[in-house]
């Protein structure tokens, strides 16, 4: 084979590897936004390996953890991306931890199912 041909067989398949894997669902995508939104628009503090950040920032970084888990292929459920990008850290390995007002600390995994079950239920 040649090189040229190589080099074509090459972008056509990581074209079509890119593209299969980065297809999350249009429901879920929107019920992560609506999360994503939710979290964003609570003014609660975020615990990231053992700092709090606000709202906005955890937004913002839960949203470019969604980008990197949909481009690997992983987000197929609102579930999915709560359990791969939302409830630790990839680096530490550490819970992420929500705080609304003077309520105590709870799992970000907890805080976004509970969020995800009102959204569900229509409240």
């Amino acid at each position: 084979m040649t090189l040229k041909r190589r080099f074509f067989s090459a972008v056509l398949f990581s074209i079509c590897v890119n593209s299969v894997a980065a297809q999350t669902p249009q429901v879920t995508r929107a019920e992560i936004d609506m999360l994503l939104k939710k979290l964003q628009i609570s003014g609660c503090q975020f615990n990231r390996n053992g700092t709090w950040y606000t709202s906005a920032e955890a937004q913002s970084h839960l949203s470019k953890k969604l980008e990197y888990f949909e481009k690997k292929g992983m987000i197929n459920t609102t579930e999915d991306f709560i359990k791969f990008a939302a409830s630790s850290s990839s680096t530490s390995g550490k819970a992420y931890q929500v705080k609304c007002g003077n309520e105590a600390a709870v799992e970000s995994n907890n805080w976004l199912n509970n969020q995800l079950k009102t959204l569900r239920a229509g409240k």
